[in-house]
């Protein structure tokens, strides 16, 4: 495959499959899959703050919940696919469903900081190998061509899940204690894993994964080009956005109503922008990449130097919402088109990826806020989303995509 313009914004994938009939109902239980999943993965941020204090340690570490998720993460997304390689993958579809409820309900009933983290790397197990071969299951369920449809279904699940998972979290966790909002995923598990065992089809394993086969992966300027840009928006998004309740809560001094409605507005623009980010895929997939990064640190430097004033504060955080929602999609197009006769690996690059961003920007923005307040972790998130975009436009001009 070429690396030119034709590579990511044409989007070259393979003609020819196997599958004649789509199993939508496999497909949505993707997307039911990636909605617990993600639902599970983020509701530290919603409950933050009481379950800091009821544990007895820092906001700070506390946030640490969100990076041991996301380095467990990281190596789970390269190395499932190798592990499991000779299993069907229907069946590691659903182990990844059991770690989440697993997870959720280590979490719910943890007593200290051990078993809050120990529950998060199991997330993180079930997390990062889903994400991994998510597109690759995609693939083999419905006909190339509806490919397309297919993946903006299972994208769904994470906006449905980016709307409802912070500010109902935050609803519960002010209602009955921040412990049932991880009941509350564990239910959603469950639910999902029966869906999932009626729905998926036998899926033999196909392709051999390899980390030789990784790295060679890595030696295209495209893939490389792609992990780069990818490390430093997540990183500053999520150093950011790990800490927007303390910011909330000490800048523009707003209650939990208050921040709940503001996360669920974050959630709906992510909605939004999921589709926006959609129509500007079709036409470019680079150019949706630059425009999701730079409004990100728009509204992030919007923050650091007005946020104090409600009305702004508000609005900037569905801003940044409807930035990040059209940003997933675009870089899991981004690496599947680059090397779509590898999906399952590709997939497992782009997961670890986003896992060390949103370790590193866990861990940055735990230093910052510690340290400066949460003013300090949404500067960072200013300069790194901002580092993005140039990025992206300065490869684009100097590999030609």
């Amino acid at each position: 495959m070429t690396e030119s313009a034709t590579t990511l914004d044409a989007g070259l994938m393979p003609e020819n499959d196997e599958r004649s009939d789509p199993a939508w109902a496999g497909v949505a239980s993707l997307a039911l899959g990636v909605f617990g999943l993600v639902t599970a993965e983020f509701l530290p941020v919603s409950i933050l703050t009481p379950m800091a204090a009821d544990l007895g340690i820092s906001t700070g570490t506390a946030g640490q919940a969100v990076t041991a998720t996301a380095v467990v993460g990281a190596v789970a997304g390269l190395t499932i696919a190798i592990i499991t390689r000779r299993l069907d993958r229907r069946l590691v579809l659903w182990g990844f469903t059991l770690a989440l409820i697993a997870s959720s309900l280590i979490a719910a009933f943890a007593t200290n900081l051990a078993m809050l983290l120990a529950a998060r790397i199991v997330l993180g197990i079930g997390l990062g190998g889903f994400w991994s071969m998510m597109a690759a299951i995609a693939l083999r369920l419905v006909p190339m061509a509806l490919v397309p449809r297919a993946m903006s279904i299972v994208f769904t699940g994470v906006s449905v899940a980016t709307v409802c998972a912070a500010p109902v979290g935050a609803y519960i966790g002010d209602l009955w204690g921040w412990r049932a909002a991880f009941l509350m995923a564990a239910a959603v598990g469950l639910v999902t894993l029966l869906v999932q065992m009626a729905s998926i089809p036998r899926l033999p394993p196909q392709s051999v994964p390899s980390l030789r086969l990784l790295f060679d992966l890595m030696r295209k300027p495209s893939i490389r080009i792609g992990i780069i840009t990818v490390m430093l928006f997540v990183s500053g998004h999520f150093a950011g956005f790990t800490y927007v309740r303390p910011f909330l809560e000490r800048v523009p001094v707003f209650g939990i109503e208050a921040i709940s409605m503001i996360l669920l507005a974050y959630g709906i623009g992510g909605f939004f922008g999921n589709l926006a980010g959609g129509f500007i895929i079709e036409r470019s997939i680079t150019a949706a990449v630059t425009l999701g990064t730079l409004l990100i640190a728009a509204m992030a430097l919007t923050l650091v130097t007005l946020g104090s004033i409600d009305l702004i504060s508000a609005v900037a955080v569905t801003l940044w919402g409807f930035a990040f929602g059209a940003l997933p999609v675009a870089v899991q197009t981004w690496m599947v088109r680059a090397a779509p006769d590898h999906a399952e690996s590709t997939g497992g690059l782009i997961v670890a990826t986003f896992q060390v961003g949103i370790a590193s920007g866990a861990i940055l923005g735990g230093l910052f806020v510690d340290g400066f307040g949460p003013l300090g972790a949404i500067t960072y998130c200013a300069v790194a989303t901002l580092s993005s975009a140039l990025y992206v436009m300065a490869s684009r001009r100097r590999v030609g995509f």
